[in-house]
Formats: structure tokens, sequence, C-alpha cells
């Protein structure tokens, strides 16, 4: 997974790219500096979920699927050793692709850790209506979609069409573990 840094670099560079946009525009456009995007970009920085968010919105593409097509042929059996992993330290985030997204398939499912009193934010989806299960494993999780919060204590379900901005906290001593389904929506795969 050493080289997952520089393609998920080569990959930004393409997303924006493609949509013949600048550094500047593109940060403009995100919310995320200039020199920030370059050193992402050139895989002297690994981004933050934040960012990440920011950067998927304006590319209109779920970060599963940025993430996705940085990885491997994705195969049909999932070892938990071959699942991959994201983390955004400064966040207190930890993110396992259990079951990631591929070819001929709308949903995939993800196992996260939010450390106790990690706060994450998104302004939007990038792709309005995907369907998100929420399982809590372990914890204390707040989760607010837009105007309504949910408290949710290890056992809770939470199930969901994500429209507008969300946010995940960790309130509890022992933070947050828990499964993310998320489907895209469409008939076909």
């Amino acid at each position: 997974m050493e080289d997952f840094g520089p393609r998920l670099a080569a990959r930004l560079r393409q997303e924006r790219s493609a949509l013949g946009l600048s550094l500047e525009a593109a940060a403009a456009q995100c919310g995320v500096s200039r020199a920030t995007l370059s050193r992402m970009e050139t895989a002297e920085t690994s981004p933050t979920a934040e960012a990440l968010g920011r950067l998927c919105r304006l590319y209109g593409l779920p970060m599963s699927a940025l993430l996705m097509a940085v990885e491997e042929q994705p195969q049909a059996y999932v070892p938990r050793a071959n699942q991959k992993l994201w983390e955004d330290p400064g966040a207190g985030f930890l993110r396992r692709a259990v079951s990631p997204p591929a070819a001929g398939f709308r949903g995939e499912m993800l196992e996260c850790t939010l450390q106790p009193g990690a706060d994450i934010a998104y302004d939007g989806p990038p792709t309005p209506g995907l369907e998100h299960h929420l399982y809590l494993l372990e914890g204390q999780l707040r989760v607010t979609l837009g105007e309504a919060a949910h408290q949710m204590n290890a056992g809770d379900a939470l199930r969901y069409r994500l429209y507008g901005g969300s946010r995940f906290e960790a309130p509890g001593p022992d933070g947050a573990r828990y499964v993310l389904s998320i489907i895209q929506p469409g008939g076909g795969a």
C-alpha cells in the first residue's frame, strides 16, 4: 500500500484536469487552499477527510469511487488483511473498506472509527441521494443530517438518503465504531 499516496495524488490531478480547472479555480470552488491542493496533488501531504469530501463534491463523485479508482482490481472475497485502510489522524478518523465499490455493484460497506471528541463535517454529498445505512457497533455517535441531529448508542441503526450537509461526532469517552453501507442511486450498476 506504499504507493497509494502517489496514486491518489495522480487521481486528484486527473479529476481536476478532466474538468479543465486550474489549481486556483479548483481551490476557489471547493474551499481548499491552492497550496494545500497542490501539495495533495504531488503527494507531499495526505488529504484530510474534510478536504477529500470537498474535492469529491467538486468532482461529482463519492469518496469511495475516488478511492476505488486508486485501488487495484477489487476481488469478490476480501479478507480483512486486504481491506484498505485510510486514516485522517488529525480528525481522529479511520476508514476500512470492508466491501469496496466495484464494477457491477451499486453498494459498498465501510467500517469507520472515530476517536473520542472527533468531529467531521461535510458540506454536502458528492452525489445527491446516496442511500446510507449506518449501524453503530460501539460507543456513542451524533449524526447530524441537515438540521436533524440523531444521538446514537451502540446497537442503534440510522438509514437515510443524503442530500445536504452532514456531520459525524463522537461525543463519548470511547469514541465510536460503526458500519456504513452506501448505495448509489439509480437502477443499474
